[in-house]
């Protein structure tokens, strides 16, 4: 079967991670969450005072970047690739509502997009990859033969990621969340460098109403359609 590359793009809260997720196990492709790698960046400056606390100090953080190894390693019991950072597993860490209020600002600096867009290119030289962030199909994979741009209301994504924290037995209110949604929104969309933007032969999808199984289906199909003409065209 012809391999393809999946460029998943799209707002914070959306469930982009969720459907990469499924996508690259049905089709046996290698799944990234570009996410988590801003994530485990933003952990490693909080943990280091870089950022957090009362002050900032983004140049020591660009400094220390050689310092910052991070690595996917695939949890056969979930499924699923986890993020480690300098050797430790900080899947769980770099889900809390205290790195996401940190994470954009963060992800706007331009030695650590260029760092981790870097990274994220030498794993899609040989395809058979989705990966899901910010500007994949603008940036780190401008030719993917499948790009989907993901979005949906603010309210509905800052209830979907409400509801996951206090799952998590996180202490936040739908207010905060909400809160950091639309500020994540405005700092994505409006940084200098790779800011999030829908490429121009992106497929959209608002999911606003659209449950799990009806979004699963619509991109596996546009995912197989696109399969087909490449097997097609590699045999003429």
């Amino acid at each position: 079967m012809a391999k393809i590359t999946i460029a998943i793009d799209g707002y914070s809260s959306t469930g982009k991670s969720t459907i990469a997720k499924q996508l690259a196990k049905t089709l046996g492709y290698v799944y990234v969450d570009t996410g988590a790698m801003y994530r485990a960046v933003t952990l490693f400056a909080m943990r280091n005072g870089f950022v957090g606390g009362q002050d900032e100090n983004i140049g020591a953080l660009v400094k220390l970047l050689p310092k910052v190894k991070l690595k996917f390693v695939y949890n056969e019991a979930l499924g699923y690739s986890e993020i480690y950072l300098n050797g430790e597993n900080v899947e769980r860490e770099i889900r809390t509502l205290e790195v996401s209020k940190h994470v954009s600002r963060i992800a706007e600096i331009e030695e650590i997009r260029h760092m981790l867009v870097d990274i994220q290119k030498d794993m899609g030289t040989e395809k058979g990859i989705v990966m899901d962030g910010r500007d994949i199909g603008t940036v780190v994979f401008p030719n993917a033969e499948l790009k989907i741009f993901m979005t949906a209301s603010p309210e509905k994504r800052a209830y979907r990621r409400y509801k996951e924290l206090l799952d998590k037995k996180e202490n936040v209110t739908y207010e905060e969340v909400l809160a950091n949604v639309e500020n994540r929104d405005r700092i994505d969309s409006n940084r200098t460098f790779s800011p999030l933007k829908r490429a121009d032969d992106a497929i959209l999808f608002d999911n606003s109403d659209m449950g799990l199984e009806e979004q699963f289906e619509r991109m596996y199909n546009h995912a197989l359609r696109i399969i087909e003409k490449q097997k097609d065209l590699s045999i003429s």
